[in-house]
């Protein structure tokens, strides 16, 4: 038990948002992307050739621990055979869009509620995300009415820092005013949210490992201090006061 945490800082994608199956919603993206981009493929068959793109573009993110800006995203790596202003100048939708063509992203069950709880037990609690884009985080977060829950929202697309490389964890933290020992991480990528967070000295690391998900394979320089099933199960792991009761996080057989 760790009596001292004062921040408990999230993951977004598939940690605090998942990703749903809505049909209507990705085909209309799909069809929005093929408009902009002037072609005739089918919007489906377009937007599959352009994750292939995608792929080669995140292996040099990754590699990096770097998010390249929106305009060079398109121009560089996914549509580089187009007209560079004219991708420049639509390269923001462009991606709000990409994003959304892979489906809806909504909070998961209990997700609201359970930062709020959170919060009245005085933890501050903010967000390190990496994702592409740099108006879909502040849409959702005004349309959900949320922003005021979080002490700090850090973006990869805009710090143009990719975890796990340490120093947007300690952007996070130089705004939320906490130090990484007094701070706990939560997120369900080993290799990114654990690995960083440890390396930046976080006190704690919790792993979101939620029905459904791939198997973990974890070692020593990646392995969490605990495991949750369900998002609302933090409120049993900080139970208030400062507390960190990372006992109560089992992991799943």
């Amino acid at each position: 038990m760790l009596e001292n945490i004062k921040a408990i800082f999230l993951d977004l994608g598939g940690t605090f948002r998942i990703v749903e199956e809505n049909e209507p919603f990705y085909h209309a993206a799909r069809a929005r992307i093929a408009e902009i981009c002037g072609t005739d493929m089918d919007p489906d068959e377009y937007y599959d050739f352009l994750n292939k793109r995608y792929d080669e573009y995140r292996k040099w993110a990754l590699r990096f621990m770097c998010e390249a800006p929106e305009k060079v995203l398109w121009t560089r790596w996914l549509v580089p055979e187009l007209d560079r202003d004219y991708v420049e100048a639509n390269a923001v939708e462009l991606t709000y869009q990409f994003r959304r063509a892979k489906g809806e992203r909504v909070v998961v069950e209990g997700g609201i509620e359970t930062v709020r709880e959170l919060k009245a037990r005085g933890y501050k609690v903010g967000i390190i995300s990496d994702l592409i884009g740099t108006i879909e985080i502040d849409e959702w977060l005004d349309h959900d009415g949320i922003r005021d829950l979080f002490c700090t929202v850090q973006q990869s697309s805009v710090t143009m820092l990719r975890k796990p490389h340490p120093a947007i964890y300690f952007l996070a933290l130089d705004e939320a005013g906490v130090r990484p020992e007094d701070s706990v991480f939560v997120g369900d990528n080993l290799k990114r949210d654990i690995l960083g967070a440890k390396q930046t000295g976080f006190a704690g690391t919790v792993a979101a490992d939620y029905p459904g998900g791939l198997p973990m394979t974890f070692n020593e320089e990646n392995k969490p201090d605990c495991f949750i099933h369900h998002f609302r199960e933090l409120l049993d792991l900080f139970p208030g006061e400062g507390k960190y009761l990372p006992e109560r996080g089992e992991r799943r057989d």
